[in-house]
């Protein structure tokens, strides 16, 4: 019975390069691997893992702070000719035919009245929207409102700048309340006392009190 064996020596100096070349190229398929899973393919460079922030909307390239935009000013409204008065530009005058009255002479009150605006415009003067009072230091001596009966609107166009005045009203130098309507007042005091009348019109701001004296 014969037996094989397998040959022993040395084997040829081909097959020594051709195991080292398989090596090789085994190697650099690794080494290429590796490079594909780390470099972004066409950029070139290694990726951090961490995205690139884009420069926001109040920043420059340069990551500079620009300067946020000023809110716009709303656009002013053009004044309207004849429309309803802005209180706001009234201006009311309390006023006096004199400065002083002798005795049983009636004191006659008035006021005045001016738009300031740039524009025509229509304001209600009329005794609905009027107060007259008289005062004496902190002592109210008599209103218009106390026994008035019939009071009306009057709508009227005020021109710029142009004072208008209402037609006077005496006053009887008397107390009033709501009360004495229909009765005797007691009479306020003479001898030169200082009283004071005061005006107001709607929602303009009061007049200015303006003095005088009864004898």
């Amino acid at each position: 019975m014969s037996t094989f064996r397998n040959p022993v020596g040395p084997q040829p100096r081909s097959v020594y390069w051709r195991r080292r070349l398989v090596v090789f190229l085994g190697l650099v398929a690794v080494i290429v691997l590796v490079v594909f899973l780390i470099v972004r393919p066409g950029s070139g460079e290694a990726s951090s893992g961490i995205p690139t922030p884009s420069p926001s909307p109040t920043q420059d390239a340069e990551g500079a702070a620009e300067p946020e935009a000023e809110p716009s000013a709303p656009p002013e409204e053009e004044p309207v000719e004849g429309a309803d008065c802005d209180p706001a530009n009234i201006v009311v005058e309390a006023i006096t035919d004199k400065a002083s009255y002798a005795a049983g002479e009636q004191p006659q009150l008035s006021f005045s009245i001016t738009n300031t605006s740039v524009v025509s415009c229509t304001y209600n003067v009329g005794t609905t929207q009027q107060l007259f009072t008289v005062t004496s230091g902190a002592d109210q001596y008599w209103s218009s409102k106390d026994c008035e009966s019939g009071a009306v609107d009057a709508p009227i166009l005020l021109e710029p700048n142009l004072a208008q005045s209402s037609a006077p009203i005496p006053w009887d130098r008397t107390r009033s309340s709501a009360d004495t309507c229909d009765s005797a007042r007691p009479a306020a005091p003479g001898g030169g006392a200082t009283f004071s009348l005061n005006v107001t019109v709607g929602a303009a701001s009061p007049a200015v009190p303006t003095s005088f004296l009864l004898y």
